[in-house]
């Protein structure tokens, strides 16, 4: 199950998944806040949107797996 964002038009921006708590988890390499990766976050403003979709997608997966591990 993803949690990605409806995109309404060609003209809506996907929006940025940043939820304010940017701290690196070391264990997994995710933001404990977004879940993205460090290179994620910083590349986010020059990719396009079918990018950032493929990420929300991946976050979503993210989600998932630390939801069945139990370590969240």
């Amino acid at each position: 199950m993803s949690s990605r964002p409806e995109v309404q038009s060609v003209t809506t921006p996907v929006p940025s998944p940043c939820t304010s708590v940017c701290r690196m988890d070391p264990a997994t390499g995710w933001c404990e806040g977004c879940l993205r990766t460090i290179d994620e976050i910083a590349a986010w403003a020059a990719l396009s949107d079918a990018d950032k979709l493929v990420i929300w997608d991946r976050l979503g997966e993210r989600r998932e797996q630390i939801e069945m591990d139990g370590s969240r």
